[in-house]
């Protein structure tokens, strides 16, 4: 059980919550995710993100995209919210890797704060490509190099965030992307990725969590993986993004 410390709209839409619960908070690696409890009218519990981890708290970023993720936009401080995790396995980042690009597409932000704050503090340099529709963005916390995109142009670049991609790849050690599938589908068609090390985060729909339902099963070039279990962080090229419908 975690205490939610503060709830709190930051785009339309899009909720930060912080809850209070060391378990998670100082277990949890970037990349990993939970899976919440959202309320007595919903059966199956939701994944999410860890956003960030700070001592005994850690921070969910969440849409509204349902009627779990409604219920969990009206947790006031104080309200006990039952919780399972970290679970899955997390962003890997080298011993010798030195510049970090991570590629984010809206909401894909939720889990590539941690990974940035955990670079940040060990001395490494974060660039980090943020897309979205238009302005209404999330705000990113200092510290983090930001280069934006928009499809209207509103701020910064005006187009796809993948198309600002190649201009950085020859200075990145690693790369990591969380977006939507679209996004990964241009990016496994560059080909100044092809030699480099790319790890993305995949978003599916999960009954359990924990690799028991099999309902967030995809197809890689290792074979048939679950996205709970053996991600959500996949190498790039190892999945099979054609057979990917969600």
């Amino acid at each position: 059980m975690a205490s939610v410390v503060s709830n709190k709209q930051v785009m339309t839409g899009t909720f930060l919550m912080w809850l209070e619960c060391a378990g998670i908070s100082l277990e949890a690696r970037p990349g990993q995710f939970v899976m919440v409890h959202c309320g007595e009218e919903t059966v199956l519990r939701r994944p999410l993100s860890i956003h960030q981890a700070d001592g005994g708290k850690f921070a969910l970023l969440y849409a509204i995209i349902g009627k779990g993720t409604q219920w969990l936009s009206q947790c006031s401080p104080g309200v006990e919210v039952d919780i399972l995790g970290p679970l899955g396995n997390g962003f890997m980042v080298y011993p010798d890797s030195r510049n970090l690009l991570l590629i984010a597409g809206g909401i894909g932000i939720a889990p590539l704060m941690s990974l940035a704050d955990r670079a940040i503090s060990d001395g490494r340099n974060v660039i980090l490509l943020y897309g979205t529709a238009n302005k209404d963005r999330y705000h990113l916390p200092s510290g983090v190099t930001e280069v934006a995109a928009t499809e209207d142009g509103s701020i910064g670049y005006k187009g796809m965030i993948t198309e600002l991609v190649p201009e950085h790849v020859e200075w990145a050690d690693q790369i990591f992307a969380c977006g939507p599938l679209p996004m990964y589908r241009a990016m496994a068609k560059m080909s100044e990725l092809k030699n480099k090390p790319v790890q993305v985060s995949l978003e599916m729909r999960m009954g359990c969590g924990m690799g028991t339902c099999y309902a967030c099963t995809i197809r890689t070039r290792q074979g048939l993986k679950q996205v709970c279990k053996d991600g959500p962080v996949f190498d790039m090229n190892d999945v099979i993004w054609e057979e990917i419908k969600t």
